[in-house]
């Protein structure tokens, strides 16, 4: 890794060891993979005539599949490791694109949509989820001293931005032209190729991460810093996170808020791009590859300002923007003044979500760090898989505008909650006597 580290000084800091690198690098490829799905997969079902609702039952089942995952992968990986699910997760969307570029049949796309979590998250931030981040956050948080584990984050924010520019201009690059229903198939074969390679590429990488595991005197082999040496077999065999549960608790409540917000609209933001503005796939890898350019400065500034305002403070007010920005977003008149709007939005979210990620796995036990990573985000991703039923149908029947709006209060709503919560909760590199 030494000939990537030297021009990437910031994306591979000295302090994050090969195999940390490699994540980082699997991430942009995973990233673009799934932001590339996200554009080209709602646009594909809407030529050959998905209507709102269709597709809202087909990300329910996306986000009911991710939501299974996610949660296997948080328990199974604090037992077994974190590697086997960076390395297997990655597969389920290469099988999922693979079979979008041989089948129509509908049953196929609804189960490789669902196995490759297709609609968990969409828009221009598609490439910063996926059901293997329990696993990627708790790795990462292990691998690296607390002090550096907010910069770790964003670098991995970062990553998810980059690879998710890069779908963006696959998108644009291997954009259809005059698609009808009976051309969507053969003219979106090569997107859905291209999500299966970018894919691959993640699982290739994943191959030579190596997972640190405490040798004969109890050490690391791998140097990372926390061990699981002195963890017992009942540490290991319980199935509830026990010395996390105040703080899962507290997740619970103001995660399912959020996930009711996203729901309603973030798997849909395509799909209101093409029906509100005609918008085809050109235009849209367009604004979410300038999104995504914009957004790369997200993920300098985040560390900087929870150092400056802590987590907690800074993640309630840019959700709170967020919150404010969609209402103006669903009225917007034209579809550059809803890009602008869309992108300023953006770079709100790319700032909290790493801050997020990061508070979450500092304040959880070390031995409960994937579990905590899954269970945190349990009830929002059933909240993100109910949603988009109603928003579905409120797209047909009602109105293209209403499911943002609905969104917009629910997320002012889970800014409250969220600062309220936690705004005297501090992790230990945010204490002064850290300092």
């Amino acid at each position: 890794m030494t000939i990537i580290r030297a021009p990437f000084r910031w994306l591979f800091p000295t302090w994050a060891n090969p195999s940390v690198d490699l994540v980082v690098v699997a991430r942009i490829t995973m990233s673009a993979s799934r932001a590339l799905a996200a554009i080209v997969v709602p646009l594909y079902l809407a030529h050959v005539g998905y209507s709102g609702l269709r597709l809202g039952e087909l990300f329910f089942s996306a986000a009911l599949v991710s939501l299974v995952i996610s949660t296997l992968t948080g328990f199974a990986s604090d037992r077994i490791g974190r590697k086997p699910f960076l390395v297997a997760v990655p597969l389920l969307v290469t099988l999922a694109g693979g079979l979008f570029a041989v089948t129509t049949r509908n049953w196929i796309l609804f189960a490789a949509a669902s196995i490759g979590s297709i609609g968990r998250g969409a828009g221009a931030g598609a490439g910063q989820v996926g059901p293997y981040q329990p696993a990627e956050s708790a790795y990462v948080t292990d691998s690296v001293e607390p002090r550096w584990r907010n910069d770790i984050f964003s670098r991995l924010s970062f990553a998810s931005t980059f690879g998710a520019l890069l779908g963006g201009l696959l998108a644009v690059a291997l954009s259809p032209s005059h698609v009808t229903r009976l051309t969507a198939f053969s003219g979106y074969r090569s997107s859905f190729i291209a999500v299966a390679i970018s894919a691959t590429l993640s699982f290739v990488l994943a191959l030579f991460i190596v997972e640190s595991r405490p040798n004969k005197h109890g050490k690391q082999v791998e140097g990372t810093v926390h061990s699981k040496a002195n963890e017992t077999p009942e540490k290991r065999s319980r199935f509830f996170p026990r010395k996390s549960k105040s703080v899962l608790l507290k997740l619970w409540v103001t995660n399912s808020v959020n996930g009711m917000a996203v729901g309603m609209f973030g798997p849909f933001v395509t799909y209101w791009l093409y029906k509100r503005f005609g918008a085809d796939t050109a235009t849209i890898g367009i604004l979410y590859a300038v999104t995504n350019v914009t957004s790369l400065g997200s993920a300098v500034v985040a560390s900087p300002l929870a150092r400056r305002f802590k987590s907690v403070r800074t993640v309630s007010v840019v959700r709170l923007v967020q919150a404010l920005l969609l209402v103006p977003l669903a009225l917007a008149p034209t579809l550059w003044v809803a890009g602008a709007i869309y992108v300023v939005r953006m770079f709100a979210q790319r700032i909290g979500m790493p801050l997020r990620q990061s508070f979450v796995l500092a304040l959880a036990d070390p031995d409960e760090r994937s579990r905590v990573a899954a269970l945190s985000n349990l009830p929002a991703q059933g909240a993100v898989a109910a949603s988009p039923l109603l928003a579905g149908y409120l797209f047909d029947e009602v109105s293209l505008s209403l499911p943002f709006v609905l969104g917009g209060i629910l997320q002012f709503i889970n800014s409250v909650m969220y600062y309220w919560f936690f705004k005297d909760v501090q992790p230990v590199d945010e204490q002064p006597q850290s300092r």
